[in-house]
């Protein structure tokens, strides 16, 4: 279950929006499943048009209006609890249940030993993406007109979230077990992707295609040059006054003419794809810092009219030659992987980065929009999303590079059949990508498993069939052989009560004092 927290101050547009037809006419038969006792008690079973949801909105906003209380950033708690649209849809009475525990175990409540604050929770349709979901929406100012606490609210939100899927019985989401997550899109980048006409938000395209720079770079400044050769743009950020130290970066999408530029930073598309984790696979020399720094420099003077200091390797086509000396490095690299325990996190983690950089860089190519390509890569790049506490290997393993293998995929044929050497170097990769697919079913994580058998087998089929067929190999352990069929082809009981709270706000107690003002209405 995947929460979504935002903030506000009007409470009337919030309302209006969720009893409305949404931005894709998505919201059907919008409703209450569940409130505070007053107010589900009066609006539950009423017809969520927008007169009644302007009208639920001035209750809820009765305690900010009757004590005159602001608060900074909004008074106006909303959070969306999503399944994905695999898991199916709920009943009212489970989502009510839910929504219950949730506000209760977010201290909005009378649980919480203080006074309520008033709350709604909105079901309508599916989203767009057939996600099943409720909207809570608070108001942040309780009953006695003290203000409800939201420190650390979205991380709290999680939490609330991952217990709530272990005792309803929902999927849980294994990158919270496991701190494999990848960020997920918000709301405002799926409606930009939808004015720009795009499938795909703008977060998840520049993560493949700095995930593809990245593996195909041998240093920091060919990964500058390589992002903007891709078609993105990219800006340093200097540490505090310095101007010869990069402490990180952002990149962003090249804008059409007249739209602003949105830039991300390498940590809000992957943990992964910090600068200080890139470094890590990068030579750390005075000669490789200083030519870094002349690219960054070079980009931040003008990102838009960026003109490399040095070009490099990335110029040139590499040869033939090249083809049989990469696919051995992912051979190499393969047998390696036979001899790393399972739990050695970080190995495991360097593993799944190049490797899904490769199949990231062969995405570029040859999908025009995130393909069977693209999902291949971000399900082995979850392997890679691992704290800092977790980099260090536990044995000694020197993993044979395979970062030429993403320049390779960059010039992959876009066409016909494509070449033996692709093919061969093909198979290599889905067996690297099959010895992380057992890594996972050894430590017992069957879910993060049974998504990298299903990235590799039928979504891929139409890769396999452009590619030459190679003649079989030799006969395999029952493990892999597995691997390689696999990859072929009620309402809660309502405390309190249903009658609203009377309110009484503080009167003067000395004759300058001034009464606070009810404010009026933000839907009004």
């Amino acid at each position: 279950m995947m929460p979504n927290v935002t903030r506000g101050d009007r409470m009337g547009g919030l309302l209006s929006y969720l009893a409305g037809e949404g931005r894709r006419n998505e919201h059907t038969e919008p409703h209450l499943v569940n409130g505070d006792s007053a107010t589900y008690t009066f609006y539950g079973d009423a017809e969520l048009d927008r007169a009644t949801a302007l009208a639920i909105a001035r209750d809820l906003d009765e305690p900010r209006t009757a004590f005159g209380v602001e608060v900074a950033g909004g008074h106006v708690w909303h959070c969306s609890l999503s399944l994905r649209a695999v898991e199916g849809q709920l009943s009212d009475e489970q989502w009510s249940a839910i929504a219950q525990q949730f506000v209760d175990r977010m201290g909005f409540t009378e649980a919480s030993g203080k006074a309520q604050c008033r709350w709604v929770a909105v079901r309508h349709g599916l989203s767009a993406r057939g996600n099943d979901h409720i909207h809570v929406a608070v108001n942040l100012i309780r009953e006695d007109g003290t203000k409800a606490s939201i420190h650390h609210d979205y991380s709290r939100a999680q939490k609330v979230a991952r217990e709530l899927e272990q005792e309803h019985g929902l999927q849980v989401l294994e990158s919270r077990g496991s701190d494999m997550a990848l960020r997920g899109e918000r709301p405002g980048e799926r409606a930009s992707a939808e004015r720009r006409g795009e499938q795909t938000v703008a977060s998840v395209r520049l993560e493949r295609t700095v995930r593809a720079a990245a593996a195909a770079s041998t240093d920091e400044a060919e990964f500058v040059r390589r992002l903007h050769q891709s078609g993105a743009i990219a800006r340093p950020r200097f540490a505090a006054d310095r101007d010869d130290v990069v402490a990180g970066y952002s990149v962003a999408l090249r804008p059409k003419p007249g739209e602003p530029i949105v830039w991300y930073g390498g940590g809000r598309l992957a943990r992964d794809l910090t600068l200080p984790r890139l470094r890590q696979g990068w030579p750390d020399t005075p000669a490789s810092a200083q030519a870094a720094v002349d690219e960054w420099r070079a980009t931040w003077r003008n990102p838009l009219r960026y003109t490399p200091v040095a070009p490099g390797r990335e110029q040139h086509e590499p040869g033939p030659d090249l083809w049989r000396e990469y696919t051995d490095d992912v051979a190499a690299l393969r047998e390696q992987l036979r001899g790393v325990d399972p739990r050695d996190r970080a190995t495991w983690a360097q593993a799944a980065r190049e490797t899904s950089g490769a199949f990231a860089a062969w995405s570029q190519r040859l999908e025009t929009e995130p393909g069977p390509l693209a999902d291949a890569a971000r399900t082995l790049a979850r392997t890679a999303q691992i704290r800092a506490r977790d980099t260090a290997p536990r044995g000694t393993h020197a993993l044979r590079s395979i970062a030429g293998v993403a320049s390779l995929m960059a010039m992959a044929s876009t066409g016909g059949r494509g070449t033996m050497a692709e093919a061969m170097l093909f198979r290599q990769l889905m067996r690297t990508a099959q010895a992380i697919h057992d890594m996972h079913r050894a430590v017992e994580e069957s879910r993060q498993a049974a998504q990298i058998r299903n990235a590799l087998g039928v979504r891929l089929d139409a890769v396999r069939e452009r590619l030459p067929e190679l003649v079989p190999a030799a006969p395999v352990g029952p493990e892999t052989e597995a691997v390689q069929r696999a990859t072929s082809g009620s309402a809660l009981a309502r405390p309190g009560s249903p009658l609203p709270t009377p309110l009484q706000p503080h009167r003067p107690t000395t004759p300058t004092a001034r009464p606070a003002q009810p404010e009026r209405g933000s839907e009004r």
